[in-house]
This record gives structure tokens, C-alpha cells and sequence, in this order.
């Protein structure tokens, strides 16, 4: 007997913005899929993916490959992966799906295993998180310096509903400051943020 887990998709009416930090087809491809498998979208349709209840536990990467593995060959090709976008709404070109698959296929046989699978959704990930890291970034660089300034953090502060002096705030900067020049370059930031 099977146990059946639903995973979720989606379409959105919209198309997808383009990534403003990449400019490599490469980056963009990744960006498509990822807000395409975004499990933040309302939910328009689902299927149906069995597992063995003597299976492992996996994880969510683990589901998403197996929804994505039609034919059960524990791999995924670009026929795979532009038919599981396009069911769940999503729309990536033949060309963009080979690219992805490329780019990630570690052992060169065309197509993603699950290591690959784990390393696309890893990188893209990341991109994502540093994308997200620049605009919160950009909400305390308020001075147009690029970096953040003592009087910044306060105005921010501020915004947020603590009340700091331009003193306190300095000495939250200087915590992050690697370069001790009295301010926060988005780098040191993100490493703040880590």
C-alpha cells in the first residue's frame, strides 16, 4: 500500500520579472525556475506523487526531484523539467531547460541526478538570498553612499520603532565594521545578516 503526498503548483498571470543583479542566461534560467517551483504562489491545481511508505524520510528537494523524475529513471532530462514547469503553470523554453540541465549536470550525461538537482536549486537559492540581502540593503542605505552610515541606522531604526542615538548606532556598525572605516559596505552586511 502507498501513502500519497500532494505537492502543490501553480500558475501566476504575471509574467516573471528579469533578474536585475544577473546578467548571464545562466543566472536568468535559474531565476525563471526557481520563482517557477516557488511554493509562495497560490495554488491552481495539484498532483499526486507516491511514495513507498518503507522510503526514507526525504526532504523537500527530494519530493520536488521525484515529482520532476516522470519516468522514474532517478533522473531528470529537459523534456522532464520543461513539462513538470509547464504543469505547474510555469513557462520555460526548451533552450533554458537544457541550459539548466547542463550547467548542473555534474557527470556530464545530459542529464540531472539528484546531486544535480540539489546543486540548481542550491545555487539559485543563494542567488536568491543575496537578491533579497541588496534590497533590505538598500532600505537602510538611505544616503545614496552605498554603505551604511550611523545616521541611516537611525533614520531606520527610527522607521521600525526603536529609538537609538547616532552613538548607539555607531557602535552596532563598528561590531561589523571589517574595515574600520565607521560604516557598512553591503558586504559587511551580509555578513552581519549571517
Amino acid at each position: 500500500m502507498r501513502k500519497s503526498e500532494s505537492v502543490s503548483s501553480s500558475s501566476s498571470s504575471s509574467s516573471p520579472e528579469k533578474d536585475a543583479t544577473s546578467s548571464s542566461p545562466k543566472s536568468s534560467t535559474f531565476s525563471k525556475l526557481r520563482r517557477k517551483l516557488s511554493p509562495k504562489r497560490e495554488v491552481e491545481e495539484k498532483r499526486v506523487l507516491f511514495i513507498e511508505p518503507d522510503a526514507p524520510e526525504c526532504g523537500e528537494l527530494e519530493r520536488v526531484f521525484r515529482y520532476f523524475d516522470a519516468n522514474g529513471d532517478g533522473k531528470i532530462s529537459a523534456d522532464e523539467l520543461q513539462s513538470c514547469v509547464r504543469t505547474m503553470g510555469g513557462e520555460i523554453t526548451s533552450e533554458e531547460a537544457e541550459t539548466a540541465v547542463e550547467s548542473s549536470d555534474l557527470d556530464g550525461d545530459g542529464l540531472l541526478g539528484f546531486d544535480d538537482f540539489v546543486k540548481l536549486m542550491e545555487a539559485n537559492g543563494e542567488e536568491e538570498k543575496r537578491k533579497d540581502l541588496r534590497e533590505a540593503f538598500k532600505m537602510y542605505e538611505m544616503d545614496g553612499l552605498g554603505c551604511i552610515t550611523p545616521k541611516s541606522l537611525k533614520r531606520m531604526l527610527s522607521r521600525l520603532g526603536e529609538s537609538k542615538t547616532i552613538e548607539e548606532c555607531s557602535t552596532m556598525i563598528r561590531l561589523f565594521d571589517l574595515n574600520g572605516d565607521g560604516v557598512l559596505s553591503f558586504e559587511e552586511f551580509a555578513v552581519m545578516m549571517h
